[in-house]
C-alpha cells in the first residue's frame, strides 16, 4: 500500500500561460507548462495574506495532446504525478538546476472555456 505514496504529487491550481509543445522526431509530443496554487492564512498581526506558489509540469504522449488541445491560460486543473529534478549548463555554461512535475493524470475543472 505504502509504494503508492513514495513520489506522488497532486496540485489543484490554475494554469499561469498557455501550454509550450514540443513536438519530438519520434512523433510524440511533450507539453511544459506551468501552475499557480493559491493559499491564504492570517500571520501574526491578524492580517490575510495570500500566498501563490509556482509549479512548472511537463507532461508526454497521449496527456500532452489533450493538454494542446483543450488547455489554456487562466483554466482550472487537477493533476496527479512525481517530482522529478535535473540540471543542465545554460549557453554561458552555468549549470541549471530544475525540478518539475511529470503528470501522470490530469482533470480540466471549472467548466468549459
Amino acid at each position: 500500500m505504502m509504494n503508492n505514496l513514495k513520489n506522488k504529487v497532486q496540485l489543484i491550481g490554475n494554469l499561469g500561460n498557455n501550454p509550450e509543445i514540443i513536438n519530438l522526431d519520434s512523433g510524440k509530443k511533450i507539453a511544459k507548462f506551468s501552475v499557480a496554487t493559491n493559499e491564504s492564512y492570517k500571520n501574526a498581526k491578524g492580517e490575510k495574506v495570500e500566498d501563490t506558489q509556482w509549479h512548472n509540469l511537463v507532461a508526454w504522449g497521449k496527456t500532452a495532446e489533450i493538454i494542446e488541445n483543450y488547455l489554456k491560460k487562466g483554466q482550472e486543473i487537477a493533476v496527479e504525478g512525481r517530482l522529478t529534478h535535473r540540471s543542465y549548463d545554460d549557453k554561458d555554461g552555468n549549470k541549471r538546476y530544475v525540478s518539475e512535475i511529470v503528470v501522470n493524470e490530469l482533470l480540466m475543472l471549472g467548466g468549459k472555456n
